[in-house]
């Protein structure tokens, strides 16, 4: 029997290779396409503002049907957000967010030639379905960047959002006054379309094909990034997590009892190790089997006694940021259609509503200032006291709006109060991953 050398013994984990590579020309690639992804979601999420008003003047809708167009979105998104989060898992980050840029593209097309309200409702329902992949390319993307500077680019990442939304306010305030509402909706759906162009070329995550069992896979991957990146992979063999884990135990174990046991009682534990690392492999398979059944599982574990506050936490934190983010993003195109006085559903239905798109756009600018701010607070306040002071700072600057406010006054106090949500919203991305792990 040979004897291995010091490398056979050596291993690493995907996030191990990842930190010794670096960030390089690779990541940059990755955050491109993801970006691009990114930039799909937030121009159709912008898109709900502007399609609403305009089809509520041709169809004659009531204020309720105008505002089922947004919902059947938000529905379709509640459905998706859990559906491809369980097809990433058991069938690749690659193949779900295949999915949903398809799915996306499809319906956001579609919908540009919906011939009646109805028809329009089923395909911006899809749509919203396809945007509640959005998590899973944010995810594949996270998986690839070195784990000590991963909150420095999911704010980075989180840019791509902004630039979305400033560049759907610019198309609408082009498009809009000019070619109709079937223009913005087909235009709007073109980021999606070049996710589905460049898919050939994009990796699986190796981090995901390890857990799969795939190693030899996933390390041909990783051989990938170090040539793009011009680094090299550590030396010895790939391993996942568990199986790294399970080594450091028994290096440790047999470190300690090695000056007190015999050869025999060596051999022994050698044969305990071996029992050990098959019984394990066999668990694993079994977990990875039982992962396939469903998302019921996960959803369980999340609600287990040990897990139940950091969910819940998450959850409301979660909730209070897109109810107030996207409440904003409606409430700047009602409040900038020059009709800002409350009045009767009956009187609201029969008038046509013109929105002012060059202010709409400029509110869209706030979430620059706010991610800056994002990067300054999130490490010199912390996250809980960064969230806590802008979600305050944002009711601030919401209260007057309660009254009819002049034009630049209402503007203003948009903008002040889109800055403090982007920043909440900014910071609770890097929060929540950092209270999973603990949890």
């Amino acid at each position: 029997m040979g004897i291995k050398s010091d490398d056979e013994k050596q291993t690493y984990t995907v996030d191990e290779a990842i930190v010794t590579m670096g960030f390089g020309k690779f990541q940059l690639c990755v955050l491109a396409y993801a970006g691009m992804g990114w930039i799909s979601e937030a121009m159709e999420m912008m898109l709900l503002s502007f399609v609403g008003p305009a089809v509520q003047s041709l169809w004659h809708l009531s204020p309720n049907q105008e505002s089922l167009i947004t919902s059947v979105v938000f529905a379709g998104m509640l459905v998706g957000a859990y559906s491809w989060g369980i097809v990433s898992d058991n069938f690749g980050r690659r193949k779900g967010f295949l999915i949903t840029a398809i799915v996306t593209s499809a319906a956001g097309l579609l919908s540009a030639f919906a011939p009646n309200y109805y028809l329009l409702l089923f395909f911006r329902c899809l749509v919203g379905l396809g945007l509640g992949g959005g998590p899973v390319l944010a995810s594949w993307f996270l998986e690839f960047i070195p784990a000590p500077n991963r909150g420095f680019w999911m704010v980075i990442f989180q840019t791509f959002w902004t630039v979305g939304t400033i560049l759907e306010a610019g198309i609408a305030w082009l498009v809009m006054p000019r070619l109709g509402w079937r223009w913005l909706l087909g235009l709007s759906a073109f980021p999606s379309s070049l996710l589905l162009l460049l898919y050939s070329v994009t990796p699986e995550s190796p981090r995901y094909l390890c857990l799969k069992g795939r190693t030899a896979e996933a390390r041909h991957v990783l051989e990938k990034i170090a040539k793009i990146n011009g680094t090299k992979l550590p030396s010895g063999n790939l391993v996942s997590d568990w199986e790294h884990e399970l080594q450091n135990k028994s290096l440790l174990s047999s470190s300690s009892n090695e000056d007190d046991t015999t050869p025999k009682e060596m051999a022994r534990d050698e044969d305990s190790i071996s029992e050990a690392k098959e019984m394990k492999s066999e668990d694993s398979t079994s977990t990875l089997a039982n992962s396939n059944m469903g998302g019921i599982t996960a959803l369980l574990i999340l609600l287990s006694p040990e897990l139940i506050k950091s969910t819940l936490l998450l959850w409301l934190v979660f909730f209070g940021n897109a109810f107030s983010y996207y409440g904003l993003v409606l409430l700047t195109t009602e409040l900038n259609n020059g009709q800002n006085k409350c009045v009767s559903n009956e009187l609201q239905s029969g008038k046509s509503r013109d929105i002012n798109y060059g202010d709409v756009f400029i509110t869209s600018f706030a979430e620059f200032p706010g991610l800056l701010l994002a990067a300054a607070m999130v490490d010199r306040l912390g996250r809980k006291l960064s969230m806590s002071s802008m979600f305050f700072c944002c009711c601030i600057f919401l209260v007057p709006l309660l009254f009819q406010q002049p034009k630049g006054l209402t503007t203003g106090l948009l903008f002040g109060a889109r800055i403090c949500i982007t920043v909440t919203f900014t910071v609770v991305y890097v929060y929540a991953p950092e209270v999973s792990h603990r949890s």
